[in-house]
């Protein structure tokens, strides 16, 4: 068994919201253009029923899948900033209590 089934079936809520939403707004954007599912599924070079699934936030979709469809409405920049390290306040968080842990020894030293 692959670890894509368990992957997908542990998916957070919210993750899978983030999903569902992006399939909707991609859906919305192939309809302002007037694109038919079977125009804009060749163009993606996926399936109708593949392009039905992105545009439902399918998770079992490839990402590439949905880069493509980004590629599509010209939206490839926002992949870039998704994880940039700049907005990572997990990270940055981590950093600062690192930094306050040091801060504290130096200052124990002196004492």
């Amino acid at each position: 068994m692959s670890k894509a089934p368990a992957a997908l079936s542990s998916m957070p809520p919210v993750a899978l919201e983030a999903l569902k939403r992006l399939g909707e707004d991609l859906a919305i954007a192939r309809v302002r253009r007037r694109e038919s599912q079977r125009v804009w599924s060749q163009r993606l070079g996926v399936s109708v029923p593949t392009l039905i699934r992105l545009e439902q936030g399918d998770p079992g979709v490839s990402m590439g899948i949905y880069a493509t469809a980004l590629w599509l409405i010209s939206r490839t920049p926002a992949l870039a900033q998704l994880a940039d390290p700049q907005h990572d306040r997990g990270a940055l968080e981590l950093d600062i209590r690192k930094a306050l842990r040091q801060h504290t020894r130096r200052k124990r030293r002196h004492d």
